[in-house]
């Protein structure tokens, strides 16, 4: 055997490894992104379910809070904005938005006995704090499936096989970030 064939060979072997270590890289980031966009979907069923429900605990309100109407159009702004949210950025500050309004309105129902103890209320009600409570483990998956890809995304030597490929970086689910501020509790003396 010559020399040539050999190094020929070796050559051969270092592109087969090379294109076979290219092919798991890629992969890789295939398997993450799809395993982001399960997670964003396990969030959407969630707020479709959510969403589904607001126009009922809406009607139920209308009739107790008519002094309220500023709660509710703003309940049913965020609604609308829901639906014209385009990519993954605006779906989240959409999202946040209408929990943000149902959080404004669970507050003035407090101003409203009859409607607090209003069967059809508390049962809605039940279902979107339940609901809320699921999409926040969600939110939890789903930050953690962008992070690790995030993180992979910059890691040599996955960041050529990424910059080849155009795959990009994927925004965090975050909170608006009056969220983060202290709350002030006060108690009402009688």
């Amino acid at each position: 055997m010559s020399l040539g064939w050999i190094l020929l060979g070796i050559l051969v072997l270092i592109v087969a490894a090379l294109v076979l270590y290219v092919i798991i890289i890629y992969n890789g980031f295939i398997a993450l992104k799809n395993n982001i966009e399960r997670n964003w979907s396990n969030i959407d069923v969630l707020l479709k379910q959510r969403y589904d429900e607001l126009p009922k605990l809406i009607k139920v309100c209308e009739g107790y809070m008519q002094h309220e109407q500023k709660t509710l159009e703003a309940v049913i702004k965020a609604r609308s904005m829901v639906n014209q949210a385009g990519n993954d950025e605006q779906k989240m500050q959409a999202q946040n938005a209408l929990t943000d309004t149902l959080k404004s309105l669970f507050m003035v129902v407090e101003k409203y006995p009859d409607l607090k103890a209003d069967k059809s209320f508390q049962q809605l009600g039940n279902r979107i704090t339940e609901l809320e409570d699921q999409v926040a483990d969600r939110r939890e998956f789903l930050n953690e499936s962008v992070n690790i890809y995030n993180i992979r995304l910059d890691q040599f030597p996955d960041v050529i096989v990424a910059r080849i490929f155009n795959f990009t970086n994927r925004p965090l689910w975050k909170i608006d970030p009056a969220h983060r501020q202290d709350v002030e509790v006060g108690f009402q003396h009688t």
